[in-house]
C-alpha cells in the first residue's frame, strides 16, 4: 500500500439521542374512519413528548391545570345533598369532581382538547363523569362520534370504541346511555380539533430542552474540550478504519463525547497522533438563549413568571404573586373554568333534574399577604383604609371570611 497519499477519514459524533421534536410517524395517514390529528395522526404524542422534555413548559401546564380545577367545589349542600354527594364521588372509580376536572384541565392545557365521558341510564337514576385521555381520542368521519383506541400507531377498527358527541346519547351494550363532551380551543382553519394556545412557542420549548441537553452533555463528558483526534494508523479497509474509530471513541471520547476522529495513514515509523482542541467561548450565548426561550414559553402560554416559579431566586415577593394571580384569575382561570363547567352543569340538570347553579369552583391564591389570624379591622388599618374596631362585621378574623374564596363563573 502506498503510505504517501492515502488518507482515510472517519467521524465519530456523540449525542446520538434522537431529536424528540421531529415529526412523529412517516408522512400523512389516510383513513375513512376518523379525522387525522396532525398529518401523521400522532400530533398528541408529539405534544406529550415535548411536555415531558421541557421543564418550564411542563411546570406551566401543571400549574394551569391546578389553578383551573381550583381547591374543590362548593354547593348548597343543605338543599341539594345529592349534588354534594356527586361532588365528592363523581364516578364509579371513586374520583371526586375536582379530580375529574383536573385531568380535563390538564389535557386542555396540553393538547388544546379534552374529553369527558358522561354515563347515565334511560331512567336517569344515576350520573357518572369519567375523564378520557385526549391522546386516545379521534373524531369520527361523521363528526358526530369519537373513536377511542389504545394505540393509534397500530389502529385496528375492531379494537376501537365509539361514543357519540354530547349532547347526543346512545345506548351501549351494558344498557347505559353514554356521550362524550369534547372541549377544544378555537383556532382558525381547524375544524375537528382544537390547537393548544402555546403553539406559537413550540419551537422555543424545543430550544429550552436542547440547551438543557447541551449542558447535560458537557456534564457527562466531564467538561472536557471538544476537538479533533488525529490518529496515525495503517488500515487495509474501511471496515478496519471503522473498528479503530470505535475503539478510539471508547477510549478518548467518553460518554457521550464531542470529539471528531480522523484516521490517516502515517508516514514513516513515527506516531504523529495528536488531539487538537476546539476552544468554545459561547457559554454566555447559550445561557442567554436559554433564558430568552424560557421567557418566550411563558408568553406563549399567556401565563405569568411568578406563578411558574421562575423568579424565586431573585426574592420571594408575595405581593407580586398575589397581583399576578389576580390578573391570571380574571384573564385565564375564570374563562377556562366557565368553559369546563357549563356542559357539566347542563349534564347534571339533564340526568338528575337538580339545579346545579350553586355549584362553584373554590379559588384560593397561592399565598397570602396577611396572616389569617388578623381581624378585618386590623387588616383595613394595615392597608391604610378606614376601620372601626367596634364594628361587629370587622371583628371577624380573616380566616373566617376567606375560608372559601369562591369566584362566580356562571
Amino acid at each position: 500500500m502506498d503510505r504517501q497519499q492515502k488518507t482515510k477519514t472517519a467521524v465519530a459524533v456523540g449525542n446520538r439521542t434522537p431529536d424528540p421534536y421531529v415529526v412523529l410517524g412517516a408522512g400523512r395517514v389516510e383513513s375513512d374512519r376518523f379525522w387525522r390529528w396532525g398529518d401523521d395522526n400522532l400530533f398528541p404524542e408529539a405534544l406529550a413528548l415535548m411536555a415531558r422534555r421541557s421543564t418550564t413548559h411542563r411546570r406551566i401546564i401543571n400549574d394551569k391545570a391546578d389553578y383551573i380545577s381550583g381547591k374543590g367545589f362548593v354547593c348548597d349542600e343543605a338543599r341539594l345533598p345529592r349534588l354534594a354527594e356527586f361532588v365528592r364521588r363523581a364516578n364509579g372509580d371513586g374520583e371526586s369532581l375536582r379530580q375529574v376536572l383536573n385531568k380535563a384541565a390538564f389535557d386542555k392545557a396540553l393538547f388544546g382538547n379534552a374529553f369527558l365521558e358522561v354515563v347515565t341510564d334511560p331512567r336517569h337514576t344515576f350520573l357518572s363523569l369519567y375523564h378520557q385521555d385526549a391522546s386516545r381520542c379521534r373524531v369520527a368521519r361523521d363528526s358526530e362520534h369519537v373513536l377511542l383506541h389504545h394505540d393509534w400507531r397500530a389502529f385496528r377498527p375492531q379494537e376501537a370504541r365509539q361514543l357519540p358527541l354530547y349532547p347526543r346519547f346512545e345506548e351501549q351494550e351494558d344498557g347505559t346511555l353514554r356521550a362524550l363532551i369534547h372541549y377544544k380551543d378555537y383556532e382558525p382553519t381547524f375544524s375537528h380539533y382544537g390547537v393548544p394556545p402555546y403553539i406559537a412557542g413550540f419551537n422555543v420549548s424545543a430550544i429550552a430542552y436542547k440547551t438543557d441537553r447541551w449542558n447535560i452533555s458537557r456534564l457527562d463528558n466531564s467538561f472536557q474540550l471538544s476537538g479533533v483526534m488525529m490518529l496515525d494508523a495503517a488500515v487495509d479497509s474501511d471496515a478496519e478504519a471503522e473498528r479503530i474509530v470505535r475503539l478510539a471513541e471508547q477510549k478518548f471520547a467518553g460518554n457521550p463525547g464531542q470529539v471528531m476522529f480522523v484516521i490517516r495513514d502515517g508516514e514513516g515509523d513515527d506516531d504523529n497522533s495528536r488531539f487538537i482542541p476546539i476552544a468554545s467561548q459561547n457559554e454566555g450565548d447559550w445561557q442567554a438563549l436559554h433564558e430568552q426561550a424560557v421567557g418566550d414559553i411563558v408568553v406563549a402560554h399567556s401565563w405569568f413568571r411568578s406563578l411558574s416559579g421562575l423568579d424565586y431566586a431573585a426574592g420571594f415577593s408575595a405581593e407580586r404573586i398575589l397581583h399576578e394571580y389576580e390578573v391570571a384569575l380574571n384573564t385565564v382561570i375564570l374563562a377556562e373554568q366557565a368553559e369546563l363547567m357549563e356542559p357539566v352543569r347542563e349534564v347534571i340538570a339533564l340526568a338528575t333534574g337538580l339545579d346545579a347553579s350553586s355549584l362553584q369552583i373554590v379559588n384560593r391564591p397561592p399565598t397570602r399577604s396577611k396572616p389569617v389570624y388578623m381581624k378585618v379591622w386590623e387588616a383595613r388599618k394595615a392597608d391604610g383604609l378606614d376601620y372601626d374596631p367596634e364594628d361587629p362585621r370587622q371583628q371577624a378574623f380573616l380566616s373566617e371570611i376567606t375560608k372559601y374564596n369562591v369566584q362566580s363563573i356562571g
